[in-house]
């Protein structure tokens, strides 16, 4: 059985997933597309929040106190898939995919919960 330091240094050592996530409203249809550099971060983020009544995004939250936690789903959409090159940049690869998602979803207005075309930590 492995030391709580050894699981600790195995879990900060472990490679972090970029990619895009959404949190959908299985009810209307409506989503709030986001990207992040670790997708692990935001997803426990916008499930804490909500179940706390505490996110920012006020129209999400109206909508998960209305038709609660069982309505919603929490997804990774994407990932980026790092390449063995040099001149390969994660970032730049994450743009990338941010702007294939707002093309394909439109998470704005009634499509969705999305504010601006900023998504990254949205």
């Amino acid at each position: 059985m492995k030391s709580r330091s050894e699981l600790k240094r195995a879990y900060q050592e472990r490679v972090k997933q970029a990619g895009i996530f959404q949190v959908k409203n299985t009810a209307n249809g409506k989503v709030l597309l986001g990207s992040s550099l670790n997708l692990d971060g935001p997803l426990n983020y916008h499930k804490f929040a909500l179940t706390t009544g505490k996110h920012r995004n006020s129209a999400l939250q109206e909508d998960w106190n209305t038709y609660g936690p069982d309505a919603f789903v929490f997804e990774i959409l994407d990932i980026v898939k790092v390449k063995d090159d040099p001149a390969f940049n994660i970032a730049d690869e994450l743009a990338v995919l941010e702007q294939l998602w707002i093309e394909e979803l439109e998470p704005f207005g009634e499509r969705g919960y999305n504010t601006k075309a900023d998504i990254r930590q949205a």
